[in-house]
């Protein structure tokens, strides 16, 4: 019902013409976004392509997660450019499955598959261990794999629950960081020894939302969140390889 008044001042156009306005202005919102995305998504390839031709003979590389996604063409990449390139992965057949397929397209026939299960650090050791008496060098360490706060189950997307490492760790925190620290720690003299090496940890944009990590909390046993967990690992990623730097200046 319109008030009398609006009525007769000739006003009673107005509420219509508000949420007219209204949507057009939402509209506009919604389409700008759309496009600004589409913008950035069509971009987004092009600008990270790596250019670089630069050769790897000669040079040994683990990547750590390499059986799926960046660090499995990660690891294509590297071996291309002549790397000899060992995918350290947990599940043994998915890695030879995608050692077959790298070596066929990078025509590489140098691309190893060891067992490396990140979330016990029993396994961490026995892998170091390995490698220590069986590799003379190692120049690159990818740092790649990790556990995502999200699970596929039946073609269904869910949060993932609070689980723990076979140590006791919270499992994000324990694959993410504490394995990969342990790993890079046990191989650190051999790849001194290698220098000039390089170590690279795959972190996230995550890490800007978690501004601290709880230490009195560290396996998040109080008000879990799987979004938390995982970017309180990448900001423990970030906290590691700023220091590690510090402490590598100079080899």
């Amino acid at each position: 019902m319109v008030p009398d008044t609006l009525k007769q001042t000739g006003l009673a156009f107005l509420p219509s013409v508000f949420w007219l306005v209204f949507a057009v202005a939402i509209a506009v919102v919604v389409s700008v976004v759309i496009y600004l995305t589409h913008l950035w998504f069509s971009k987004g390839p092009e600008v990270g392509v790596c250019r670089c031709e630069t050769r790897m003979d000669g040079k040994t590389v683990i990547v750590t997660g390499s059986n799926t996604g960046t660090g499995k063409e990660a690891a294509r990449d590297l071996a291309r450019r002549g790397a000899r390139v060992i995918l350290a992965c947990r599940n043994a057949r998915k890695a030879e499955k995608a050692a077959e397929e790298i070596r066929k397209s990078s025509g590489n026939g140098n691309v190893e598959v060891r067992v490396l299960d990140l979330s016990s650090l029993s396994s961490v050791r026995d892998f170091c261990t390995h490698i220590l008496q069986t590799e003379p060098r190692l120049d690159v360490l990818v740092n790649n794999a990790g556990f995502s706060p999200i699970l596929r189950i039946r073609s269904k997307i869910c949060y993932c629950p609070r689980m723990e490492t076979t140590d006791g760790f919270e499992l994000m925190f324990g694959v993410n960081h504490l394995g990969h620290f342990l790993l890079t720690s046990l191989l650190l003299d051999l790849l001194k020894k290698s220098a000039p090496s390089r170590v690279v940890t795959v972190s996230s944009g995550g890490h800007t939302l978690e501004p601290r990590i709880d230490f009195k909390d560290i396996n998040f046993q109080h008000n879990f969140s799987p979004t938390r967990a995982y970017r309180r690992s990448k900001l423990a990623n970030m906290l590691f390889v700023r220091e590690l730097a510090k402490r590598l200046e100079g080899w």
